[in-house]
């Protein structure tokens, strides 16, 4: 007679509600890619943009969309005030030239497109009137693998993933098996409590392995992505991330009942860490007053070690700081959980 042992029973459970669930597959593993993909190719290495300029019909118009076109990244044209006017407010030019005794610049201080406009055109106005730089300047164009966006970007998707994964692959799910009465039947089997959460973590530990490999095997595939770091330390970190994860996602959904209210619950938790943690732009951006703070997220420390890791080349030992943040969330959030988690 086969003998079930309730562990494994319940992490094989967890697979095969995986498997009959397409919508949780694509979430899990085909969004990532599919958004490495689309800001790959945003973000791909092609020549310099053009600058759109429009110079207010004037006398001297001619000479000086003459003197801009010397500079082949910016795209010129003459327009009527009404018309610059509108084009400017829409977006379709980025910088607007008024002629008289003086040149007057009309931009949006506030976009970045703008201001770039308005540095690169005045300097070909300046130059073209005889300004002579006093220092001598040369450029190096850095786009090799390890320095570009897309090398940026894939840590900070892979971290949030990780983030995803542990809340909604976890809390969802407990507080749907709640709301069906399941844990009630769960709980009435021959099963300990500490079967049922370890099979959880379990399962989402698979998972957590399957997601980073594809990931990263896609970013080296399609981008020419370069994994400094050992594979050991990377799966390393993204295991007590996603521990970390895991044990804040039982927390939210240890005591709630409907699955409106934990979604708003996991939101409230992972919105912030989506704008703060540093997944598509770095979290240094942000005042140094607020630094402390947002380097004690859990998403931050987990999206700066892999990217210590994976584009750096660290040791897993340099990471000890963000693996302490991580593993101390994890912790605290089993143990409240433990303690507060309620069968229905």
């Amino acid at each position: 007679m086969r003998r079930y042992h309730p562990l494994r029973e319940l992490v094989l459970c967890r697979f095969r509600e995986f498997a009959r669930e397409p919508e949780v597959v694509f979430w899990v593993f085909g969004f990532p890619l599919l958004l490495a993909i689309g800001l790959g190719i945003a973000f791909r290495n092609q020549p310099q943009e053009k600058i759109f300029v429009g110079v207010i019909e004037d006398p001297a118009a001619a000479t000086t969309v003459e003197r801009l076109q010397a500079n082949p990244a910016i795209h010129v044209e003459i327009v009527s005030p009404e018309a610059a006017s509108k084009a400017l407010r829409m977006g379709r030019l980025s910088l607007v030239l008024a002629l008289g005794h003086s040149v007057e610049y009309r931009y949006d201080p506030t976009r970045p497109d703008s201001l770039l406009a308005r540095s690169q055109v005045d300097a070909a106005l300046q130059k073209a009137a005889g300004r002579q730089d006093p220092i001598a300047v040369s450029e190096k164009q850095v786009t090799e693998p390890g320095a570009r966006y897309i090398d940026f970007l894939i840590p900070g998707l892979l971290g949030m993933n990780l983030m995803g994964g542990g809340m909604w692959g976890i809390g969802f799910v407990i507080v749907d098996m709640r709301s069906k009465k399941l844990l009630k039947r769960i709980i009435a089997t021959p099963m300990r409590k500490s079967d049922f959460m370890l099979a959880m973590f379990t399962s989402r530990m698979a998972f957590m392995l399957v997601e980073v490999v594809i990931l990263l095997i896609f970013g080296w595939l399609a981008f020419g992505m370069i994994i400094r770091g050992s594979w050991a330390s990377i799966v390393a970190v993204a295991f007590v991330g996603c521990m970390s994860f895991a044990g804040i996602g039982l927390l939210v959904s240890s005591r709630a009942q409907k699955i409106e209210t934990v979604s708003g619950l996991m939101n409230l938790v992972m919105l912030p860490m989506y704008v703060l943690s540093g997944v598509f732009f770095s979290a240094e951006r942000f005042p140094q007053t607020v630094q402390p703070l947002i380097q004690a997220l859990p998403l931050t420390a987990l999206n700066n070690a892999l990217r210590a890791v994976i584009l750096e080349g660290s040791y897993l030992s340099s990471q000890a700081g963000a693996l302490a943040i991580m593993a101390t969330w994890g912790i605290v959030g089993y143990l409240l959980a433990i303690r507060w988690f309620r069968w229905n």
